[in-house]
Order: structure tokens, then sequence, then C-alpha cells
């Protein structure tokens, strides 16, 4: 690949995962969302329910919305006066329509953002791979996509997860503020796909330096996880988040504030899994527990994503903090396998 600060690019492509926005939707949106893994239907269905409990809607869509506009004001701001695509894996606006009007547009070269701050296959090679079967269609010929670097250790993300995290942390009382654990929750993935990338150790990281960031000793934080799927027989990341407050209840630990780091926004399984039912056994269990917002649209996070795409465009200084350098733009071959991935590297955009 070229030099960043000599490649001209034209347009911006925010990539996300999609959600429904009316109750019809739901099966045909997990359908999507599912296909070609092996989750069991009943599954399927369950998971179907946690969205009609909120009438169908994932707030995913909107908060994409509020974030591109966003980012626009602050692209401008800056004189970055190139558009912004929007398109979904799992749900419209789908990706290869969005590719197809970027072509009709007369975009030559577009920088993406995903809406995923950590490596791992459905995090990231998935998306890549997403890309690369949208750009087989003829009528997307010749469009070049590049993927904008993961950011788990960039200044402005941590700086406001910690902000965050700050300000559930004060809603205790002085004298008890002390005393209260940090769970920090991101998705749980399939070993299978653990073992093939840094997911794990990213959010490690991403915890540390929050913890140093608010000066928390290792004693008063975890990282857990939350909505897994799949077969109860494969292995997955744990340990989950409801059997990590039954044993901080157990060892005498009744005050919780639980952090969804590996999220970007409130969407439904933040406000399904955290909101509703690890709220709902809390309240059982008589843990006083108060859930740190995600980054959604908070300015620091919007200028990060804005200083990213001056990396590529423009040259510019490339920021990280902690025990590991910024990562890398273009993924290696073999970057983030998974048995679920079946397109050769071959075959999909590097960067």
């Amino acid at each position: 690949m070229t030099d960043s600060s000599t490649v001209h690019y034209d347009a911006i492509l925010f990539l996300s995962f999609g959600g429904p926005e009316k109750r019809e939707d739901v099966i045909p949106f997990l359908e999507n969302v599912l296909r070609g893994k092996p989750v069991p239907r009943e599954r399927l269905l369950e998971v179907a329910e946690h969205y009609y409990h909120f009438d169908g809607i994932s707030p995913i869509n909107e908060q994409c919305r509020t974030l591109i506009a966003a980012l626009r004001q602050e692209l401008d701001a800056h004189d970055i006066h190139i558009p912004i695509y929007w398109g979904n894996r799992n749900w419209t606006p789908y990706l290869n329509e969005t590719l197809i009007q970027m072509k009709r547009d007369g975009v030559q070269r577009a920088l993406a953002y995903v809406t995923s701050g950590f490596s791992c296959y459905s995090g990231c090679r998935q998306y890549r791979e997403n890309i690369a079967v949208a750009l087989e269609q003829p009528e997307a010929t010749g469009l070049q996509i590049d993927k904008l670097r993961v950011f788990y250790n960039h200044p402005d993300f941590i700086a406001v997860l910690a902000e965050q995290v700050g300000i559930a942390l004060a809603g205790f009382p002085d004298d008890t503020r002390d005393t209260v654990h940090i769970a920090f929750t991101a998705h749980s993935i399939p070993m299978s796909m653990a073992t093939t990338s840094d997911y794990g150790k990213q959010l490690r990281e991403s915890c540390r330096l929050v913890a140093e960031h608010l000066e928390l000793p290792e004693s008063r934080w975890k990282l857990v996880y939350q909505s897994r799927s799949g077969r109860p027989q494969d292995p997955w990341l744990e340990p989950d988040i409801l059997d990590h407050l039954r044993e901080s209840k157990s060892a005498g630990i009744d005050k919780m504030v639980i952090s969804p780091i590996g999220f970007l926004s409130d969407h439904m399984e933040v406000l399904y899994d955290l909101d509703d039912e690890a709220r709902r056994y809390c309240d059982q269990q008589e843990i006083h527990m108060t859930r740190a917002s995600t980054p959604g649209n908070h300015p620091r996070f919007v200028s990060m994503i804005r200083k990213l795409i001056q990396e590529r465009i423009f040259g510019t200084a490339r920021e990280c903090i902690g025990q590991f350098p910024t990562n890398h733009d273009v993924c290696p071959a073999d970057c983030c396998p998974s048995t679920l991935s079946a397109r050769p590297a071959s075959k999909m955009p590097a960067n």
C-alpha cells in the first residue's frame, strides 16, 4: 500500500451491524445475522423475544444516524469536505446497495469506519469479507475500500470510557465509593475466534487503561462477557456477567458499576442483557448497580474518529497509549481467521 499521506480518498463509508426498526423485521433480521452459523432455531426465537420486549425496534440504526450527523459536523469543522455513506451488514441500508450508490456517485476510493474498536473475526475480518463480496457486484467494479484501524488503545477512546465510569462511580455516596467494583463487559465470542485474534488481549488492555486513568486497583475490576449464543457444548469466552454477579454477591460485594467496554453504543444487547436482565438480578440480590454509558456520540469519541480519518488522509500523528503500539492499517492475510470464514485471504481487501 502507498504511504497514507499520498493516498486520495473521496468518501467515508460508515459500516455497522444493522438492526430491525419494527416487529415484522425481527425474524428476517436475525436470520440474516445467523445465516450459516451453527445456532439453534430455539436460540433465534429466544433472542427475538429480546427485540419484541422493545417493540421490535433496535436503537442501533438511530444511533448510527446520530453519530454520522455528529461526524459530518466534526469533519466540516476541520475542512474535510467528503461525503459519508452508510451501509449495514445485516439490515437496511445494506452494504451492497450502498457501494453501488457510491460507484454511481463517482467515488473511487473510500475509508471505512467500522463500529467496532477491537480485533476479532466478527468485529473486523468479517466486515472486510462483507466488503469483498459487495465489491464483486458488477455495479461496484473498480471501487476501493480501505478500513480504518481498531482503536482500543486510543487516548480519546480511553478518556471517554473513563469519564463514563467516573460518572457512574460518582453516583455512589462518598463514604462507600471505594467499595464499588467495576465489571467491564464485552460480547462473548467462541474460543475458536478468541484464540486466533487479539480480542481478549485488547479488551484487557482497554480495561487496564481505564482503571489506571481512574486510579482503581486491579482488585476492584474484572473483564467479563455477555450475549453468548451458539450451541451450549461449544466453548465461548467466560465468565458471563450473570455468573460474575453471583460470585460477587457470594463474596460480599453489593455495589457494582457495569461498563459495557466492548460496545460503542447502547444497542439491544446492552439494553436487554445489562439494563434488563443484569439489573433484574441485582435488584433481586440487593446489589446496588449502575450501568456506565457507552461512547455513543460523545464529542471526544467523534473527535477520535476524525483523527483516525486524518491519519490516513494526511498522515497525521498516530495516537495510542499503554503497552502496545497503534494497530496496523493493513491487516495481515491470516488476521483474525475463524472456522466460520470461508473467504480466501487473497479475495479480501487487506485494509
